[in-house]
């Protein structure tokens, strides 16, 4: 008998294999290395606006940190409120879909919000400030003089309505249809067992969708919004043409004093910009670049938290 060791018999690699797999680790490593070389840049070019002496910035900012940081604050302030205002609507809409409605509205409604994702942000913008804006100045009168007392709704209220508010409501349309979307296919990959158990245990239809259908799309569902807050965070032209910008930061919804966003900024003020003005807009581009990357991060690990979950535990 031989005792020799048994002999390893490797597979063939095909072509197509080797094809597809140095096809897919290339286009990674170009991800990888467009975003460093992004990073690299933003960096560079930030130097000297983030070294710059008091006077020579924009605006007549004492550091970069104070000239940017009305800017951070609106452009995250504005895509909470917005996100505020979209993700239960998204759900909502994404639950009547897949779960109450025909079949035949269910299709075309669908196909309606997949429209709507592809509307350009300046029509929004358009929208925003010459249908939205005035009509809800009137409701922001009553809101201020009937909540006045509560901190957001204080202040002298706009006469226009181009505030804050207005721009979260056009961000909030603007990020509807990619996260209904998102939540609406979540929901449909619900395992049909799981939802005919809890309806065949006595659970009405929204039991079920508690039990079953939300516990399961949850890591959907962060995804969801936070696809929609990347989008929220660099919308530029709808908040140019909306908003009456300033470099405030204040928490009020219907003032005329309202902090602009960071994209916006770039945009408007990019073309007029020379010397450490470019430099500034730029690091501001980079603080907007880690304030996206810190919430992506956060993100991710939420949906990691839940990965492993099956519908049954």
């Amino acid at each position: 008998m031989s005792t020799g060791t048994p002999r390893v018999i490797k597979a063939r690699v095909r072509l197509g294999d080797r094809v597809f797999s140095t096809s897919t680790i290339t286009a990674g490593s170009i991800i990888v290395a467009i975003l460093a070389a992004v990073a690299i840049f933003l960096i560079a070019q930030s130097i000297p606006a983030l070294v710059a002496k008091a006077g020579t910035l924009p605006n007549a900012a004492s550091s970069f940190w104070d000239y940017v940081g009305p800017l951070a604050f609106g452009t995250v302030w504005a895509a909470f409120l917005a996100l505020l205002m979209a993700t239960p609507l998204s759900i909502g809409i994404a639950l009547f879909i897949s779960h109450y409605a025909p079949r035949r509205i269910a299709q075309v409604l669908g196909y309606i919000i997949d429209l709507l994702a592809a509307v350009p942000s300046v029509i929004f913008g358009l929208w925003g400030v010459s249908v939205l804006a005035p009509a809800v100045q009137p409701f922001y009168v009553w809101l201020n003089t009937s909540l006045h007392w509560f901190p957001l709704f204080g202040g002298d209220v706009s006469g226009t309505g181009r505030t804050i508010l207005t721009v979260a409501i056009v961000l909030a349309v603007m990020v509807l249809p990619i996260m209904t979307a998102v939540c609406r296919e979540i929901f449909l990959q619900t395992p049909r067992l799981h939802e005919e158990a809890a309806l065949a245990l006595g659970a009405t239809r929204w039991e079920m969708i508690q039990m079953a259908v939300l516990p399961f799309a949850r890591p959907g569902i962060v995804s969801a919004a936070m696809l929609g807050l990347g989008r929220a965070l660099g919308e530029t032209l709808a908040v140019a043409i909306v908003l009456s910008p300033a470099l405030v930061v204040s928490f009020f919804l219907l003032t005329s004093q309202n902090p602009s966003t960071i994209a916006a900024n770039i945009a408007l003020q990019f073309s007029e910009a020379s010397g450490v003005g470019v430099n500034a807009l730029i690091a501001s581009g980079l603080v907007l670049f880690v304030i996206t990357f810190i919430i992506n991060a956060i993100a991710r690990a939420v949906v990691n938290r839940r990965r492993a979950f099956s519908g049954a535990n």
